[in-house]
């Protein structure tokens, strides 16, 4: 009983430090943003320090930015997780064949993903740049365009440059989950269906896509919760606009807190964010769920 004791307090002596870091970073700045959305810690309001309730969550649902930002953050993240994850499967599917090369293609595909979001964010807005951009000379050159266009500074196609710009990025993350997935599989399986006759679609669909289910998942919860979490690549690019076209949910908290000092409406929305992504990844397991079931 003694050992098991002493044993006992050499292991808290071991991790008590891991959790006072994690307390520290993690679960008081949790706390504290909870206590800012239910307290007023607006530093230019005159009722600062009173307690509010939900005030500050029927202000954020009822205000007139909340609802446009949240469909434009859908809109970025739908559309982005699409584009990496589809691309991504694409592109693993085509490393996973034996071809002279693959092992080099395999070992550069990172290369994107490695790139700090500081220089990719500043990378692609050269390119999209509406003066002396790349993507413009090229298109000009071809005659594709007759003038240069200000990809950046119109409302219609600044979120569309952002998503590219961040699927460029994060693309390869999704290669190499499943890629990985990939070669964990049962070659001989699919000899077999290969023997059967079974066509390329058949073994996609009947053997790779439901053993691919469970990475598919993870790097969706993974990507909606970053897209959710964005705000560098809009800060780099576009700063929230133009005519706020590309100002979402967390680019909304950021200005909330940093450029009007309303930090009580910062963690408001931060909260807000935070349950959205929840109730979404409760539908993405129901989703698969269901899938397999069936």
């Amino acid at each position: 009983m003694k050992l098991q004791k002493s044993e006992g307090r050499y292991a808290a002596a071991l991790i008590s430090p891991a959790l006072i870091v994690v307390f520290g970073i993690i679960v008081a700045p949790i706390l504290a943003t909870l206590v800012y959305s239910v307290v007023n810690n607006n530093m230019l309001s005159s009722q600062y320090g009173q307690f509010m309730g939900l005030h500050f969550y029927i202000k954020a649902l009822t205000s007139g930015d909340f609802w446009p930002d949240l469909g434009r953050t859908l809109y970025y993240t739908i559309f982005s997780t699409v584009i990496e994850t589809f691309g991504g499967l694409l592109i693993a599917l085509l490393l996973n064949e034996k071809f002279p090369g693959v092992k080099f293609l395999r070992g550069i595909i990172i290369i994107p993903w490695a790139i700090p979001t500081v220089v990719n964010g500043s990378l692609w807005k050269l390119i999209f740049n509406g003066e002396y951009g790349v993507l413009n000379a090229i298109l000009t050159k071809l005659h594709l365009f007759a003038t240069y266009q200000s990809w950046l500074g119109d409302p219609k196609t600044a979120m569309n440059v952002v998503i590219a710009a961040d699927a460029w990025k994060m693309t390869p993350l999704a290669v190499i989950f499943f890629l990985a997935a990939l070669q964990g599989f049962d070659r001989a399986t699919y000899e077999a269906a290969m023997v059967d006759g079974a066509s390329v679609f058949r073994r996609f669909f009947s053997l790779t896509l439901p053993n691919l289910k469970p990475t598919i998942l993870i790097i969706v919860v993974m990507r909606t919760v970053e897209k959710f979490k964005a705000f560098d690549i809009f800060y780099l690019m576009t700063r929230g606009g133009p005519a706020d076209a590309t100002k979402t949910l967390m680019y909304d908290t950021y200005l909330e807190a940093f450029t009007n000092l309303n930090y009580s409406d910062a963690a408001t929305y931060a909260y807000l964010i935070a349950l959205i992504v929840a109730l979404l990844t409760l539908l993405y397991v129901n989703i698969m769920k269901r899938g397999d079931e069936e």
